[in-house]
């Protein structure tokens, strides 16, 4: 959770439309208990790359999924998402006016997708890869 809050303070409004999606991946980080669990828990290392728009080229960290949802919340940010029993994977990200959505799939080992968002600084899109940290 701090370091989520951290880095989106860290976020120049340059980068606003990519920080959207840094954001909803990064809501992996915020652990909650598993229950039921999937085969999609766990702790995953996550790139997210910009293609198009004024946001920052690449984005770089880890999180975790915890019983198959993306759940986060901190002041105006709202992150939501879902990785199905079929691997299919969905994020919704809101702060205040600026929103964005990513999509693509899970296999129990890695994942990729795209995504998109609008920020003041106008509209991004890109790429995203999952893999899973190798067991010590």
């Amino acid at each position: 959770m701090g370091l989520m809050r951290e880095t989106w303070r860290g976020m120049t409004s340059r980068g606003a439309a990519g920080a959207l999606l840094f954001a909803a991946t990064s809501a992996l980080t915020s652990p909650s208990p598993v229950y039921g669990g999937t085969r999609y828990d766990g702790l995953w290392s996550v790139v997210v790359y910009t293609s198009s728009g004024p946001c920052d080229p690449s984005y770089r960290f880890s999180g975790q999924i915890a019983n198959g949802e993306i759940s986060y919340a901190y002041g105006s940010l709202e992150v939501t998402g879902r990785v199905e029993a079929n691997g299919a994977t969905s994020v919704r990200v809101t702060a205040g006016a600026a929103h964005g959505e990513a999509h693509g799939h899970m296999t129990t080992t890695r994942g990729s997708g795209t995504w998109s968002g609008d920020g003041p600084d106008g509209h991004c899109a890109g790429t995203w890869i999952a893999t899973r940290p190798s067991p010590i």
